[in-house]
C-alpha cells in the first residue's frame, strides 16, 4: 500500500490540495472516480477553505472514514462507530504531528489574516511548509487502519 501513500504525495506536489490528495489516492477503493474524489474533497484544503482550521490532510482521512464506515440511515450506533473511528484517527494524527489545526501545524499566529487565494507552489513553498508530511502521514494512517482491519493486503 506504499504506492497509495506515494500517490497522495504525488498528487499534492502536482498542485492538488492536501485533502484532495489523500482522498483521491484511495478513491478507487470506494468506487469513486478521480473527478468525484477531487470534487468531494476540494473544499477541505488548507484547513477547510484556507481558513487554517482542521488540517485538510486530516479532513481527507475523515472523508475516507465516512466512505468506509459512514451510515446511510439514521442509526445512532452506526454514527457512534463512525465518530469513534474519526476520533481514533485524529488521536493518531495528533500524536504524530502535534496538532490537528492547520494554522498550528504551519506555525501561524492566532490572528493570521485569512485569504481565499492559495499560494503559488514553488520550491520555497514546499520547503517552508509541513504539508507534504501531513499528506503522507494522513495517507499512512489510513493505510495502517485498512491493514489493521484486514480490509486490504499488505501488497
Amino acid at each position: 500500500m506504499e504506492e497509495r501513500i506515494d500517490r497522495a504525495v504525488e498528487l499534492f506536489k502536482s498542485g492538488y490540495n492536501c485533502s484532495q490528495s489523500v482522498v483521491t489516492a484511495f478513491a478507487d477503493l470506494y468506487d469513486l472516480t478521480e473527478e468525484q474524489a477531487l470534487r468531494i474533497s476540494a473544499s477541505f484544503g488548507a484547513g477547510i477553505g484556507r481558513m487554517r482550521e482542521t488540517c485538510g490532510a486530516a479532513c481527507g482521512m475523515f472523508i475516507l472514514a465516512g466512505l468506509q464506515t459512514g451510515s446511510v440511515v439514521p442509526d445512532a450506533k452506526a454514527k457512534g462507530a463512525n465518530y469513534k473511528l474519526v476520533q481514533d484517527l485524529a488521536q493518531v494524527f495528533v500524536a504524530r504531528n502535534g496538532s490537528l489545526n492547520c494554522g498550528e501545524l504551519l506555525g501561524l499566529k492566532k490572528n493570521h489574516p485569512i485569504s481565499s487565494m492559495p499560494e503559488e507552489r514553488t520550491a520555497t513553498y514546499y520547503k517552508k511548509r509541513p504539508c507534504v508530511k501531513m499528506v503522507e502521514e494522513a495517507a499512512r494512517i489510513w493505510v495502517e487502519y485498512l491493514e489493521e482491519q484486514k480490509l486490504i493486503d499488505h501488497a
